[in-house]
């Protein structure tokens, strides 16, 4: 999971000309495809038919080439020679990736496919995940996110190639992976709060929209695994979100006769609900806004949704507590007012679960009285722990959670444009994209 978006920033038109962060930088090839042929690029400049997949990749400057085949000078066969291993050498150094340019455009791209250093692994996407995330940086953007960048951070695949020094996965494994690890020795990683180490966001990855993707070395060593063969990859994906969650309820001693409270029923309240109902939770409410979702969430186990468009939230939590309010609250929409309406929903020594994070710079009013006299606690996880993923990973392998009604279609690589109008619309969970 990433820091919360900057609306302030997003209002704005974007800066399209920063360079890219080295790890997420494009550099695209110049091979022009039209339905028939695909043909070399030379000085003269070929391009592609008007409008002919324009939108699926932007050619930029060749790739240098290390080495060239020995050709006949000036004969058409050694030409033609030259241009068939400039192809090939194209194809094998190439990729389809989605581009983030600036929010609100997207492009596919064919971009330069990576390769390991020491102790990384590149790896073959098979299934990235959509996310609540990605959707608001291609919306408005996101300050963690200079543009233009590759983004999507949810996936699962298979080793392309290792790294020198790495022992503990081979070409081909299948794997399943989060986008961050901490470095393990700074203040923070030395207290068992790992989640707020600076390396964590700083070193993570992005890209799962593509085709293939690089992992850095201290995320290969720490949070990177091996899937079982009984696992979809679709279902691996859901290891960052879940690790996210599982870090989220992970210290609250709270009791599973509890009343617990899901504010937003989306893809996090859900796997909440997932994982609450795995831990032996019944009375779990949900409240949220799409019919789709609802219905959703009642499948999966709620003991009560909550339609907040036509229902009164509070009324109907207290008339399902006696008047005391929900043992737990847990926020899962990241809005201010939400926030807010929490800390009212919850009964006289309760706890109040801020999981979504809010644009930044939001501000909220608190009742002090509320918040000293009734003995709120307010708890804020942010991200995940190196522990948190190992056992979001558990949870997975084991099959204890039926992720897979999380998803409601897949869609391949090219149309994730169409998967973004989707999510906008609502009538979803996550999407499952495939390369």
């Amino acid at each position: 999971m990433l820091p919360p978006t900057d609306s302030s920033r997003g209002a704005g038109r974007a800066e399209t000309s920063d360079p890219l962060p080295s790890a997420h930088r494009p550099e695209a090839l110049t091979i022009h495809t039209t339905p028939a042929q695909i043909l070399c690029s030379d000085s003269s400049g070929v391009r592609p038919q008007p409008g002919i997949l324009r939108s699926l990749f932007t050619a930029f400057q060749p790739l240098p080439l290390r080495s060239r085949p020995r050709t006949i000078g000036g004969s058409q066969d050694g030409g033609l020679k030259l241009c068939l291993w400039s192809m090939e050498q194209k194809r094998r150094n190439g990729m389809l990736a989605n581009v983030l340019v600036q929010p609100g455009l997207l492009e596919l791209r064919e971009v330069e496919r990576p390769t390991p250093g020491p102790g990384e692994v590149v790896v073959r996407i098979r299934a990235a995940l959509t996310c609540g995330t990605d959707l608001k940086a291609y919306l408005r953007g996101h300050p963690k996110m200079p543009m233009p960048t590759l983004f999507g951070h949810e996936f699962a695949g298979e080793v392309a190639e290792v790294g020198r020094g790495v022992r503990q996965f081979r070409e081909g494994d299948a794997i399943m992976s989060v986008h961050s690890a901490s470095c393990g020795y700074c203040y923070y990683c030395r207290r068992g709060q790992d989640n707020l180490c600076e390396l964590t966001m700083k070193a993570k990855v992005l890209g799962a929209y593509a085709e293939y993707i690089k992992v850095p070395a201290h995320i290969v060593q720490k949070n990177m695994f091996p899937k079982p063969a009984t696992l979809p990859f679709t279902e691996a994906a859901i290891l960052e979100p879940l690790s996210c969650v599982v870090h989220g309820l992970e210290g609250l001693g709270f009791d599973p006769e509890d009343t617990v409270l899901i504010i937003g029923a989306g893809a996090i309240g859900l796997i909440h609900l997932l994982l609450l109902r795995a831990l032996g939770f019944e009375r779990i409410l949900v409240a949220g806004r799409r019919a789709f979702r609802l219905r959703m969430a009642r499948e999966l186990g709620a003991a009560c949704v909550i339609d907040a468009d036509h229902d009164d939230v509070r009324e109907v939590v207290l008339e399902l507590t006696q008047g005391r309010g929900a043992d737990v609250v847990i926020e899962c929409t990241g809005r201010p007012t939400v926030w807010q309406q929490a800390i009212s929903l919850v009964r006289r020594g309760g706890k109040v679960v801020l999981f979504g994070g809010c644009p930044a710079g939001s501000t909220i009013e608190l009742d002090t009285g509320r918040i000293h006299y009734d003995q709120i606690t307010l708890i804020s996880p942010f991200h995940y722990t190196q522990r948190a993923v190992r056992k979001a990973y558990e949870l997975l392998c084991e099959r204890r959670l039926d992720v897979g009604r999380l998803i409601t279609g897949e869609y391949p690589l090219t149309r994730l444009l169409e998967v973004f109008t989707l999510l906008q619309q609502g009538n979803c969970i996550k999407y499952a994209v495939i390369p």
